[in-house]
């Protein structure tokens, strides 16, 4: 399989190790030095594209993949209100797209364990639910898509909530410390999901149902991005070959 690796930071390191090692071919590294190199000529010939950047370019890059014929895997977190509209031109340019807020295996078992958990808890008026999201220093987004989808999953079984909200924002100063500010209280009819960024923690997800009486947690911890980037080259290695949109939830059937 010859692919090409979109974003060359710390996860686009892991995901070239991870291929080498299946017997993979890494054919075109694209980085900010040569975004231009993103192009026609040069995903000629490539069978699939992993998309690992940042919120502010990564629709761009995989509009590029979906325009040139280029299966495309992406995992990057914070742009997903435009994902309906690369959906849409993926199926319109006949091309192949693979999204997941979060490819750890594990952490999409926990998304099943969510909603049937929030299908129960439906019937439990007494318990309150609540998310929390705790990430290294360098993640820009906030709160985490996954922590999103695992809201998402809980709005769509407990009646009793209508949306969510991030009562512990995280936000950025210029030398890019993160400054965590406590803004109260989510809103009773509203899931909290608070992020935390501490030091190089790949990611520690947590939600948690509390009545007066007793506590019930469902906890998922990445002890490294090696999880993410098996998962990565896992869809990419699903993908290779097909058309349409696709979802962890398709290869984990």
């Amino acid at each position: 399989m010859k692919v090409a690796i979109i974003g060359y930071g710390k996860m686009g390191r892991e995901i070239e190790s991870i291929l080498i090692e299946r017997g993979h071919n890494v054919s075109l590294i694209i980085d900010e030095a040569n975004v231009a190199d993103l192009n026609q000529e040069n995903l000629n010939g490539v069978d699939v594209a992993l998309e690992f950047t940042t919120p502010s370019t990564a629709y761009n890059n995989i509009r590029k993949c979906i325009e040139c014929g280029t299966p495309v895997v992406s995992g990057t977190t914070g742009w997903t209100e435009r994902l309906e509209e690369l959906k849409s031109l993926c199926v319109e340019k006949g091309s192949a797209l693979f999204y997941a807020s979060n490819y750890s295996l594990g952490v999409n078992m926990m998304f099943r364990l969510n909603r049937r958990l929030a299908e129960m808890m439906n019937r439990h008026p007494q318990y309150d639910v609540n998310i929390e999201e705790i990430h290294h220093i360098h993640k820009k987004d906030s709160p985490s898509g996954t922590a999103i989808t695992l809201a998402e999953g809980i709005l769509a079984e407990v009646e009793r909530k209508s949306g969510w909200e991030n009562p512990t924002l995280v936000e950025f100063n210029d030398e890019g410390e993160p400054i965590v500010h406590s803004m109260g209280e989510a809103a009773p009819e509203n899931i909290a999901i608070n992020s935390l960024r501490e030091g190089e923690t790949p990611g520690i997800h947590t939600v948690t149902y509390d009545s007066e009486d007793d506590l019930l947690q469902i906890v998922h911890i990445i002890k490294n991005r090696r999880a993410l980037a098996m998962g990565a080259v896992i869809a990419a290695e699903f993908l290779c070959g097909k058309k349409g949109c696709y979802s962890m939830d398709d290869l984990l059937q």
